[in-house]
Order: structure tokens, then C-alpha cells, then sequence
């Protein structure tokens, strides 16, 4: 398989390697982002999907432009398939979700915390009698506690984000107001390809004048759910999941095999792999409109990304 799985560029400064980016930055104030094909979750690596880092960045490229409208967004420059030159922020310690159904898995969903019997929670009054993944009357934001050390999201309600300090009343008004402006302009322009973004989050920072920025990426499928709108109607009649970019094989493969927080992770097997990959490139095909084919055997992509990334060597 042709993969990144490592990114070696010793010429670069201030090197910091995330999960699935290695980021590096440079004195003027740029961020150099590089997208690997690392699969991240327990909080570990578990493989490298062909395409993977090329499919995010340039989903994300994707709404970056079709959104730079609405609001600045962090994005310099494109200088390779696989990397994005950002502004280098300093991020808000709020993580914007916006949800437009009732759906999620994770401990502080709106359908989490509903099964759980709450009808009051980020400072929304939701009615009885609503059905999983039923659309909501309108989109909410759902936000939480950035965990900058690691430790769990909290929910947050906008009189906790005020009055906590995390956020100036103005900050909020403005980075609500993106949020739900962004959410809008990625369900309408979803709509067309037949899908239906159901919740995202988002992440801002501000630069060194305050003005508050679109940061890390946008309408992805690692940061957002979408599902196919021609089946959704039928399926939740039915009471069924709703038909989504099941990208979880490696997920869910592992998880059924060992404890993935303690334990050794198995092999795991190249047609999984190949199966996400092509999860991946559908997703993007999908929700773009636009066609990504798979990365060519013959493409040295490190070699590409070094050549391409030449120019902001350090000289010194």
C-alpha cells in the first residue's frame, strides 16, 4: 500500500507530531500542516489508510473555499496534496458542536443525554416524545470544554462559557453566529450531492489582533456525520440507522479483539484497510462532487512532499 505513514522533515522548526498531523512552525508566524494516512482512535495509532490525509485536506479545501465568505479562515496556502499553510492561532478553549438532529454516541450528544431522561442541557429545552436521529426544529449548538490535557469534554451552556471566563459575551455572539452560518451553508451545499450533514464541530482561534479565525478543517468526514438523504425518510420511519460513511471497520474490528486502551493491537488485515481507504475517497466524491481516484503505486508521496515543501526550508 502507498502510504505516509511517518513525516521526516528535519529541515523544518518546531516540529509537533499529533496522531494523524505533524505540524511545524515557522518564525513569520505560519503553521505547516501535514495530513498523514494515520488512523487514529483509543487514543493511538491503530494503522495507515492509503489516501486518507489527502481525502481530509481536501475535503476541507473544499468548504474552506466554498465558506471563506462567512467567516476568515486560517488557510495560506495548498503546497502539496497533503498539507495546508495555516496562521498560527491561539484556540479557543471551546469546541463549537452544531447539531441538527437528534443523534451521536459519544457521552455528551443530545441523544446520549436524552435516552439518559435530560430534556435541559446546553441551555436547550428539547419536548418529550422525540425518536432517534429525528430532525431537530432547528440547529442548536452543543458546545464543550476544549481538554487541552487530555481529560474529557464537558458540556457548556452559553451562560457557562461567559460567566467561566472561557469566552467574552462578544467572542460568543461572533463565534455562534459563524458556527450556525457555516452549519447552514454545509446542509444546503450537502443537500445537492444528496446527503444530509447531521452534526459537526468546529474550532476557532484568534490571531494576534483578536480577530476570532476558522481554524483545523471544516465539513469533513472525521469532524461531521453526514447520511444519505434518498433513504434517510424510509429508514427512520422504519426505525432504522440512517445510511452513513461507515468508516469504522478498523474501529470496530479492533474493539472486538482486545481491550484497545490496554492491550497489544492485533494485525490487522490489509482488506480492512483497503475497505476504509475506500470509505475515504467515497466520502470525498460524495461531498464535493468531485472525483478523487486512488494514489498511484508509483507516486513517491514522501518524495513529493519534500520537494513541494523545498521552499520553507530553513536557510540558516
Amino acid at each position: 500500500m502507498n502510504v505516509l505513514a511517518e513525516v521526516e522533515l528535519p529541515e523544518l522548526p518546531n516540529h509537533y507530531r499529533g496522531k494523524v498531523r505533524d505540524n511545524y512552525d515557522l518564525p513569520d508566524g505560519r503553521r505547516i500542516i501535514v495530513a498523514s494516512d494515520r488512523l487514529s482512535a483509543f487514543d493511538r495509532a491503530l494503522a495507515v489508510i492509503p489516501d486518507k490525509g489527502r481525502v481530509l485536506t481536501q475535503t476541507a479545501r473544499f468548504w474552506f473555499e466554498n465558506t471563506k465568505d462567512i467567516c476568515p479562515n486560517h488557510v495560506l496556502d495548498y503546497p502539496d496534496p497533503n498539507v495546508v499553510i495555516g496562521k498560527r492561532l491561539d484556540i479557543l478553549p471551546v469546541e463549537v458542536v452544531v447539531r441538527g438532529y437528534l443523534a451521536g454516541t459519544t457521552g455528551t450528544s443530545l441523544l446520549t443525554l436524552y435516552r439518559q431522561g435530560k430534556r435541559t442541557m446546553y441551555g436547550l429545552n428539547l419536548p418529550d416524545g422525540m425518536r432517534d436521529n429525528q430532525a431537530l426544529p432547528q440547529p442548536v449548538i452543543t458546545p464543550t470544554s476544549k481538554a487541552f490535557d487530555g481529560g474529557h469534554d464537558e458540556p457548556l451552556s452559553e451562560k457557562e462559557i461567559v460567566e467561566g471566563g472561557l469566552l467574552t459575551q462578544a467572542q460568543w455572539d461572533v463565534v455562534s453566529g459563524y458556527a450556525l452560518a457555516l452549519f447552514d451553508r454545509g446542509q444546503t451545499l450537502a443537500a445537492k450531492n444528496g446527503l444530509i450533514l447531521v452534526d459537526t464541530k468546529y474550532e476557532f482561534g484568534v490571531d494576534e489582533s483578536g480577530t476570532i479565525i476558522l481554524a483545523d478543517e471544516i465539513h469533513t468526514p472525521d469532524s461531521s456525520r453526514y447520511w444519505m438523504a434518498d433513504s434517510y425518510q424510509s429508514r427512520f420511519e422504519a426505525g432504522e440507522k440512517p445510511e452513513s460513511f461507515d468508516k469504522d471497520f478498523v474501529r470496530n474490528w479492533v474493539a472486538e479483539r482486545c481491550d484497545p486502551y490496554k492491550d497489544d493491537i492485533p494485525t490487522i488485515p490489509g482488506d480492512l484497510v483497503e475497505a476504509t481507504a475506500r470509505v475515504y475517497r467515497d466520502a470525498y466524491n460524495k461531498i464535493t462532487g468531485k472525483v478523487i481516484d486512488p494514489i498511484s503505486a508509483d507516486v513517491d508521496i514522501h518524495a513529493r512532499l519534500r520537494s513541494n515543501l523545498e521552499p520553507y526550508y530553513s536557510k540558516g
